[in-house]
């Protein structure tokens, strides 16, 4: 089973950055055994597209599936470490599909990015409650995105985080408001601009 693994999206991003981004995946909200993955999703659960195109394939799923029991073992940051020396990247997203379901979760990732110092990790979450009073490693880039239940956490003059736009006029929404475009850049969401923009399609 490859832990690390590179969607299209990022393919792109590696090549126009000189890069290797590399992404690990879990179920998108809900595990095969009916197991929350994003417990704080809200609004995104109807637009959500790590539940379209690809990720609807039985073999995507059952690897997603591994991935996701793999991250409640203890040898998952062990196992991940091993991986990374393995396959080298530059950049990890965390999460292309579901989100940090538990502090302890977090914890893993946390303590991952402290192991591998010269990576860059970054995610997208909606659980941003757990990340209150938690200092994270100057290698880990966290993303907040609206669409959760608890959108009021979110400080829009410091903390970074991701706003979708929709409509024909999208992309001058997304400029005019003064937000970064990194729907087909993903490494814009961790440039100094805090204010993401993505574009619904």
């Amino acid at each position: 089973m490859n832990l690390l693994t590179q969607n299209t999206k990022l393919k792109k991003t590696s090549l126009e950055n000189y890069a290797r981004v590399l992404n690990f995946s879990i179920p998108a909200y809900k595990s095969l055994d009916g197991k929350v993955t994003c417990p704080f999703a809200k609004d995104c659960v109807k637009y959500c597209y790590a539940q379209r195109g690809n990720y609807r394939f039985s073999n995507v799923k059952k690897g997603q599936q591994k991935r996701y029991e793999l991250t409640k073992t203890d040898n998952f940051v062990p196992i991940m470490n091993a991986n990374i020396m393995l396959e080298r990247p530059t950049h990890v997203r965390i999460h292309d599909s579901g989100d940090f379901y538990s502090i302890k979760y977090l914890n893993k990732w946390i303590q991952i990015a402290r192991d591998n110092k010269d990576v860059i990790f970054y995610a997208y979450t909606k659980s941003i409650k757990f990340f209150r009073g938690i200092k994270l490693p100057k290698n880990m880039k966290i993303i907040f995105s609206e669409g959760s239940k608890i959108d009021n956490l979110i400080d829009y003059t410091r903390d970074r985080h991701a706003k979708i736009f929709r409509g024909k006029n999208a992309l001058q929404d997304l400029l005019d408001a003064g937000y970064i475009n990194a729907s087909d850049n993903d490494l814009n969401a961790i440039q100094d601009n805090k204010k993401v923009g993505l574009i619904l399609h």
